[in-house]
């Protein structure tokens, strides 16, 4: 009867163990970060056309990466967001998915990514950026911009 009692009372604890441990593993993950702030657009853009301010939260678990953010101060409505990849951090680059933004002065940021093994390793080299569009920057350019770093 003792065997079996220490089998019992072992599984208990692995099944304590294994309650108490995983979500804690599941909400785990990678965690990045960024702060959002005005591009130099040049050619004379001031920021009484372009300006705002923005924190942005990642976390990356397998290939998954979830974005969470807002944003402020924006001197006419966002128009869309969007996650970039640079070939350098601080070199601008393509698309590569959008994000769901609040279409206005002041809002959120949200989004949910599915990345290649190539875009994960671009992540941990910091070449994603998330980038803000808004109605007053000129030719529809970015308004807020922020490389995502640990």
């Amino acid at each position: 009867m003792r065997p079996k009692r220490l089998i019992f009372i072992s599984g208990v604890f692995a099944m304590l163990w294994a309650f108490v441990s995983l979500p804690g593993l599941a909400q785990g993950g990678e965690k990045y970060k960024t702060r959002l702030s005005p591009v130099p657009l040049g050619g004379g853009v001031s920021r009484n056309v372009v300006d705002g301010v923005g924190s942005v939260a990642a976390t990356l678990s397998g290939n998954t990466l979830t974005i969470t953010g807002s944003f402020e101060g924006l001197k006419s409505a966002a128009t869309i967001g969007k996650v970039h990849q640079g070939k350098v951090m601080g070199a601008r680059g393509p698309a590569i998915s959008d994000l769901t933004i609040t279409q206005a002065q002041k809002g959120s940021i949200a989004g949910t990514l599915k990345l290649t093994p190539q875009q994960v390793e671009a992540l941990k080299k910091g070449q994603l950026y998330v980038q803000i569009h808004s109605m007053g920057a000129p030719e529809g350019g970015a308004n807020l911009w922020g490389w995502l770093v640990k």
